[in-house]
């Protein structure tokens, strides 16, 4: 039961749940602390998911929320309970609250006002905005830190590089410009360095921090007590290795180009995990927002949160029907493919049951409501992709698993050759120096590089092939993903009905039955009828008027045109009129519905002329890119709502061997979740809301861009053209990016690995270990730049 309010009873007995969102995490081993510590609670199981930023809570009664977020805040970071987007939960007529000992079967248990801990909570909705803005604050407020660090430190690094631009008395500007990034601009690191020391802990933060302290404070001695102050003091490049005593040498440079890169890095993870996080909201968007309600027989409009289980509310054509219910007076067609995937709208006449969010197409429906808020078959979607989000396995970041041994080691390093230097050689300045150049030299600068260029240069060349990556957990997924399920609505087909082809009878002109047939398809809005009407018109011409036109219920159209009384519709319709299909035409008619499309006959003056068959069309790209998927060793798999004749006809007309169709949108989630338990590693194409869950609980993701909101923020890569082949473009471009962030990351370690013996040996002077770091950087930046001639 995701995203309950505090104190929500669990589904074991004498449990409850509760997520909380969690702050300051900034690694995965935050994430994997803050678990360790609640786990420890008697009566408490609990999961931290770093890239939600949120913890799963499980506590037996007597544990209080609070207990559960003060534990967390003495660990070092903040909690507040998650507040879901919001929903209406107005309960069914007639129900009641749950009797003591735990809720109804079938029925949504109460939300109570107050959380156990006792703490007045205020309401989801605007809990939920002052969480956003709080978001967006930070998010700018990072972006801010990051400029003004830019800013400063360009100049340091360029000054400190480039001997030639040095003036008299440039070591004292540097130091102007480097003060406020070492101090203001690295204060996340210290804050967090400091944190990890009271736990016990180290990670990145603290060797970003000890560094950056180090190489400051070092340059302060040397600039205030030592000769690197004296006006015309230059540094150059000296290739040599030679031992110095440090009192002319500065590292201002490192602690200004350290922190900016680092910070560079942070900025563009949060601003990925931003995006990511909108797919419930997305979601509910899609609902209408107000109601015309039948009171009194007059029409009412009303917010949806408004609307009671029992209520009569007016759909017209083109509106969204409000909630899940039932057609008490109408007929209509309903475009339902945002929620089921079925390409071809569903026609409604009294007594069938609609859902909330789809699009009344044709006539003018009074619908029953039968479940309104959490309980609609939209919410239910939005708790799958919730679910989902929250099921995926925590994915460490490369530099975090790497620093969790290279972090410790280069502080024992530092120390190791502090105190042996002091034993050695009694000369604590020189034993100082060789501690600080251990500590430069492994400072992550070109670490803080590898990620971030990579991703920038591969985003962006990404974006120019109209493929969109969200981040660096999405790039693991391409190299293990084995199975590629392809949603066919909308993914491999165009999503919209087209007229395929014309079986005229015997003697039949073909454009006289397009400009018969089309004018009086023309007047009629059902989305079958468009299709051949937009044929029609691009094959024979301008369509005539017809005359006396009438829709005849669930079954086509009939009117008069240039004095033919024509009929085009279902085969009853004709037979209700007496006309009989020829041998040829009913063949043709049993042929297109045993390949699951629609068949649609035509006749005029009592006789049967044509029958045209109208689809969801497969794209002309779609055969190529399953081909092209195919080389990348993966094994396409065919997933939709249709019936399994439709599926099956697209499947041999794009080369794929796996089908599994007439599958209900929650079941789409439990089909990749078997496909996993097979071993499978899978990733999921998709368009649609009823495609997002999904898209969530595969290994990978690609939504279309053609396609919803919710089904974009579900996926980890988004497709901005409509075409198939892209995805094999988005996976290989994701795999080469991916090789470019490892190749990255091993020379950066590699450059740091191999200096720190000479660092600790006394024997790098400060400017090779600026022209390691340089080269370093330099290295990783252009190693990324290579992806900008992918194709």
């Amino acid at each position: 039961m995701t995203g309950t309010a505090p104190g929500t009873p669990a589904a074991t007995t004498g449990t409850s749940r509760v997520e909380l969102s969690i702050g300051g995490m900034t690694c995965a081993s935050c994430a994997a602390r803050i678990e360790r510590k609640l786990n420890r609670m008697a009566g408490v199981t609990a999961t931290v998911n770093f890239a939600t930023e949120k913890a799963r809570v499980d506590y037996a009664d007597g544990t209080a929320v609070s207990d559960l977020i003060a534990l967390v805040e003495k660990t070092g970071y903040t909690a507040e309970p998650f507040v879901p987007p919001p929903v209406p939960d107005r309960p069914a007529a007639g129900t009641t609250a749950p009797a003591a000992g735990g809720p109804r079967a079938g029925t949504r248990p109460p939300k109570p006002a107050v959380p156990p801990d006792g703490t007045a909570r205020p309401a989801p909705a605007d809990a939920r905005a002052a969480a956003d803005e709080r978001a967006r604050g930070a998010l700018a407020a990072l972006r801010q830190r990051v400029t003004v660090c830019a800013v400063l430190a360009a100049p340091v690094v360029v000054l400190a590089m480039v001997p030639s631009l040095q003036f008299d008395n440039w070591q004292w500007l540097s130091l102007t410009l480097a003060a406020p990034v070492a101090v203001w601009g690295a204060l996340p690191f210290h804050r967090a360095a400091w944190t990890n020391l009271r736990h016990g802990a180290a990670t990145m933060d603290t060797l970003v921090s000890v560094g950056t302290l180090a190489a400051f404070g070092w340059s302060l001695w040397a600039l205030f007590f030592g000769h690197a102050g004296m006006p015309g003091m230059r540094h150059s490049f000296e290739l040599t290795l030679s031992r110095t005593e440090g009192t002319s040498t500065i590292y201002l440079e490192v602690a200004a180009g350290v922190v900016t890169f680092i910070l560079l890095g942070r900025y563009l993870e949060a601003r990925s995990k931003r995006r990511a996080g909108a797919a419930l909201r997305a979601l509910m968007e899609l609902g209408a927002k107000d109601v015309a309600v039948l009171r009194d027989n007059t029409e009412v409009r009303v917010p949806v949160t408004e609307l009671s289980v029992g209520d009569r509310f007016v759909v017209r054509p083109g509106e969204k029907i409000a909630t899940d219910g039932t057609v008490v007076e109408g007929v209509s067609a309903v475009d339902a493919s945002m929620l089921t995937g079925e390409s071809v709208p569903v026609d409604v006449t009294a007594g069938d049951t609609v859902a909330g969010a789809t699009v009344n197409t044709a006539g003018r429906l009074v619908v029953e409501a039968a479940r309104v808020g959490a309980d609609t078959q939209l919410a239910r979607m939005a708790q799958l992709v919730e679910d989902a989000q929250n099921g995926k396995a925590e994915v460490q970041r490369l530099a975090d698993r790497i620093s969790a041994v290279f972090v410790p080691a280069v502080m024992l390093i530092a120390l190791g050759t502090l105190a042996g230097w002091l034993l050695v050689t009694g000369n604590a300045t020189a034993a100082f120096t060789a501690a600080v150049a251990v500590l430069v030299i492994a400072c992550p600068c070109a670490l803080g590089l590898a990620t971030p260029t990579a991703l920038m240069v591969g985003t962006g060349r990404g974006a120019q092939l109209g493929i969109l990556i969200k981040g660096p957990e999405v790039l693991e997924s391409t190299r293990r993903i084995d199975t590629i399920v392809l949603d066919k609505t909308g993914t491999v087909t165009t999503g919209r009905m087209t007229l395929l082809d014309v079986h005229v009878a015997e003697g039949e002109d073909e454009k006289q039955v397009l400009r018969l047939a089309g004018a009086l398809e023309h007047a009629s809005e059902h989305p079958v009828a468009q299709a051949v009407a937009t044929a029609a018109a691009e094959q024979a011409g301008p369509l005539p008027v017809p005359e006396d036109f009438a829709g005849v219920p669930g079954l086509g159209v009939q009117g008069v045109v240039e004095g033919h009384a024509v009929l085009v519709g279902r085969e009853k319709l004709l037979a209700n009129a007496g006309v009989v299909l020829p041998a040829t035409l009913a063949a043709t008619l049993a042929e297109a519905e045993a390949a699951g499309r629609t068949a649609v006959t035509v006749a005029w003056d009592g006789e049967a002329r044509a029958v045209l068959t109208v689809a969801d069309a497969v794209k002309t790209t779609s055969a190529e890119a399953v081909e092209r998927l195919r080389g990348l060793g993966l094994t396409p798999v065919l997933l939709t709502g249709d019936n399994k004749a439709v599926a099956e006809s697209v499947a041999r007309e794009t080369g794929i061997d796996e089908v599994i169709a007439e599958v209900l949108p929650q079941d789409k989630v439990d089909v990749v979740k078997k496909l996993q338990a097979e071993g499978r590693t899978v990733a999921m194409v998709g368009d649609g809301v009823n495609d997002a869950a999904a898209l969530a609980q595969a290994d990978l993701g690609l939504a279309m861009g053609t396609g919803t909101d919710a089904a974009i923020e579900a996926g980890d890569l988004t497709l901005v053209r409509g075409d198939l082949r892209v995805a094999a473009d988005a996976i290989r471009l994701s795999r080469r990016t991916l090789a470019t962030i490892k190749g990255n990351l091993f020379w950066a370690f590699g450059y740091n690995v191999a200096a720190l013996p000479l660092a600790a040996a006394g024997l790098l002077n400060p400017m090779i270990a600026g022209f390691a770091m340089a080269a370093s950087s330099l290295f990783v930046v252009t190693n990324s730049l290579r992806l900008r001639t992918f194709t």
